[in-house]
């Protein structure tokens, strides 16, 4: 009797263990998100003569849910956007909860953004983020909605019993620094940390279902969302996107003739491309147009269904009822990086642009980064998509490190304006606060993907008298507020401009989403390599010390992995933990 009471309290220590948590709930889902695709300002670029006139391809949300079969889930949902939105996710929420209870909330479910900078815009809740569209875009608003909640509605409906591995590895041609003087002004001590000047590092998740084999993969790496330009308008997933659609179709076509390669043939010999950048128009060209107008577009269909032609037509080629694959290129710390890997040159003189200033005669408006396929901006989207496409495919094909231990999240809200920070100089130890946000003249010089407008200057620590006589027109800083942004001189005082609400956010949200050794880190900013690097040696000994308090070592070596931010409160949203912004939601009458 005394050995059987040992083997079972033996088996409940073990169930109470990581060891009962080797295999997972897993679901994915997708779905189109494309929206207004006509008269609708883009998003990224704060260039009001970016005018969406077509779709070069079509944008969509991609979700996956890991869930232990008697305990805590989590999901993850990565836009074909610029950034997620409080507001946004709010409405989501509201819609999960109705459908599910509890079981999804803000604490366990984490909506990010690619960064693409050719999507419709005016879907944000604060002045700053759509007031070059000239206010809320109800249609861009409503289609981020309805497909975040198919997609997670679809990832829900498919969770089965399944395992995931993890790999990682280095992309050294789809990302430069494109701010490189300002790199070089860190310390040289804590340059020689680091390998190269920007993240060269791709992490991916490969999802296995038990009964059905690859079901999707996620992955993370750092490059921005603009080998699109500023002067685009039709919309586009740019390089991420384009690099999602390979993946997929890539699986697809992997399911039917049985290679693992990342090059499978077409009629080209090359690998499957988003679109023909020229297109050689045929003699019947105009007939086909109105041959292609007559036709009816279907509505979607979700993810596991399949028509009864395609089960006679396709029945060969892949299994009835199988979850499509899922395949989602998530942004990381791209702060700094840009996928315009030639270098940013002068569009006049065709010579380097200034180091330091990022100017041409000393106009920004003339300097503009190439990317690898200058002058075509389709071509360069499709080669840095296709780059990051094939070391996914290479880590995904080479995963065999498996996840093991619990899942589980933490997330909270934090007043940005007002937080009290201990910093040391010359071996002294000091408090200092941070103040409401602010936007400097540096920022209105853009960047070499998508330089501003006027007389504007990166790194710019002086200002602009005639500039400060506009920016006191519409809110002139306090002195306290000025010293504490010090030495960065205030363009457009952005955190107290409250008229007719909000213009930027004071509180974010911070998210920590935990499946077994890895550790997905939600955070509200695009950071730098230097910066975010710091961060993540911060977080990583403080959850290895937690871990090892609570003897549970083993479980929690971390896998950081950075997505944009969760509720993309970034420079991008906010609110308080009660949810929309009483100013906002009245004013937009929601």
């Amino acid at each position: 009797m005394r050995i059987i009471w040992t083997f079972l309290l033996l088996l409940i220590v073990l169930l109470k263990s990581d060891v009962a948590y080797c295999d997972y709930l897993v679901g994915l889902g997708s779905y189109d998100i494309t929206g207004p695709a006509a008269d609708v300002n883009m998003m990224g670029y704060a260039n009001a003569e970016q005018i969406a006139s077509g779709v070069h391809f079509r944008l969509r949300s991609r979700a996956f849910i890991v869930a232990e079969p008697k305990g805590n889930r989590v999901v993850f949902v990565n836009l074909d956007a610029c950034m997620a939105s409080q507001l946004v996710t709010i409405k989501v929420l509201e819609r999960l909860k109705a459908r599910y209870g509890d079981i999804y909330t803000e604490n366990n479910v984490a909506i990010s953004g690619i960064h693409t900078h050719a999507g419709p815009g005016g879907y944000l809740q604060y002045v700053v983020y759509i007031v070059t569209s000239l206010g809320f875009v109800r249609q861009s608003f409503d289609v981020l909605v309805d497909g975040i909640e198919k997609t997670i509605v679809q990832a829900h409906e498919n969770l089965r019993p399944g395992s995931i591995f993890v790999n990682k590895g280095e992309i050294l041609d789809a990302g430069i620094n494109r701010s490189p003087s300002s790199y070089l002004n860190n310390p040289a001590a804590e340059r020689s940390k680091y390998k190269y000047n920007v993240d060269k590092e791709m992490s991916l998740l490969k999802f296995i279902d038990n009964e059905w084999g690859p079901v999707g993969s996620f992955n993370w790496f750092a490059t921005h969302g603009t080998s699109m330009s500023r002067t685009n308008s039709l919309i586009s997933g740019d390089n991420k996107g384009a690099a999602a659609r390979f993946m997929e179709d890539w699986f697809e076509r992997k399911g039917s003739v049985r290679t693992d390669s990342a090059e499978f043939e077409s009629d080209e010999g090359l690998p499957r491309r988003i679109s023909n950048i020229i297109p050689t128009l045929h003699d019947n060209h105009h007939e086909l147009l109105e041959l292609a107008a007559s036709f009816q577009s279907p509505p979607g269909r979700p993810a596991t269904k399949t028509s009864s032609v395609a089960r006679r037509v396709r029945g060969a080629l892949r299994q009835v009822n199988k979850p499509r694959f899922v395949s989602a290129f998530c942004q990381s710390n791209c702060g700094d990086v840009s996928p315009n890997v030639l270098g940013a040159f002068c569009t006049d003189t065709g010579l380097p642009c200034d180091f330091n200033h990022s100017t041409c005669g000393g106009k920004n408006e003339l300097c503009y980064g190439r990317g690898p396929g200058y002058p075509d901006e389709f071509e360069s989207t499709r080669i840095i998509g296709e780059r990051q496409f094939k070391k996914a495919v290479e880590l995904f094909n080479g995963a065999s490190e498996q996840i093991k231990g619990k899942v589980d999240f933490r997330h909270t809200y934090i007043d940005f304006s007002k937080l009290e920070v201990n910093v040391s100089s010359n071996g002294a130890s000091m408090v200092v606060k941070t103040c409401p946000a602010a936007m400097g003249f540096g920022f209105a010089a853009g960047t070499t993907d998508g330089p501003g407008a006027f007389d504007f200057r990166q790194g710019d620590d002086q200002g602009n008298p005639f500039w400060k006589l506009v920016r006191n027109l519409l809110k002139t800083p306090d002195e306290e507020q000025i010293a504490c942004q010090q030495p960065k001189p205030i363009l457009l005082d952005t955190g107290e401009m409250k008229l007719p609400y909000d213009w930027a956010p004071s509180i974010l949200p911070i998210q920590i989403l935990r499946i077994g050794q890895f550790v997905i880190l939600s955070v509200p900013g695009g950071c730098l390599h230097i910066v975010w690097s710091a961060h993540i040696e911060c977080i990583h000994s403080g959850i290895q010390e937690a871990c090892t308090r609570s003897h549970q070592w083993p479980a929690c070596r971390i896998r950081p992995a950075t997505p944009r931010p969760s509720r993309q409160a970034n420079r991008f949203t906010n609110t308080s933990s009660d949810g929309c912004n009483p100013s906002w939601c009245k004013f937009w009458g929601l």
